[in-house]
């Protein structure tokens, strides 16, 4: 079963969700806001990704309104992954989980590749 991390208003979210239901794939949506995300469930992600900073939101809004401090300790992992479960829109989205790859953000190109 493919899980898409994401918060429900988010418009990449919203891209994302339309392009699977226009393939008729089934997934389960998991709502970050409302249904949580752990430091531990951004570990497990970490681990199975090249470069965990890609989880790191670095546009949005969320981001913008960091301390200097703050965006400084995002450079490490130790301090970001905390940062993220405390600011839970500081993670890009959306996350897709198919339980062999984890994809993150909205690419049409690698979900044709690795969910197809």
């Amino acid at each position: 079963m493919i899980t898409i991390y994401g918060l429900t208003n988010c418009d990449t979210v919203k891209k994302a969700r339309l392009w699977f239901d226009e393939r008729q794939l089934e997934y389960k949506f998991h709502d970050i806001r409302s249904g949580g995300l752990t430091l531990e469930t951004l570990k497990q992600f970490s681990a199975r990704l090249d470069d965990w900073q890609i989880l790191l939101n670095r546009k949005g809004m969320t981001w913008r309104k960091l301390s200097p401090e703050q965006q400084k300790c995002c450079t490490k992992i130790e301090t970001a992954l905390p940062l993220i479960a405390q600011n839970r829109t500081l993670m890009k989205r959306p996350v897709i989980d198919n339980g062999v790859v984890l994809l993150v953000g909205f690419d049409t190109r690698m979900y044709e590749k690795h969910l197809l």
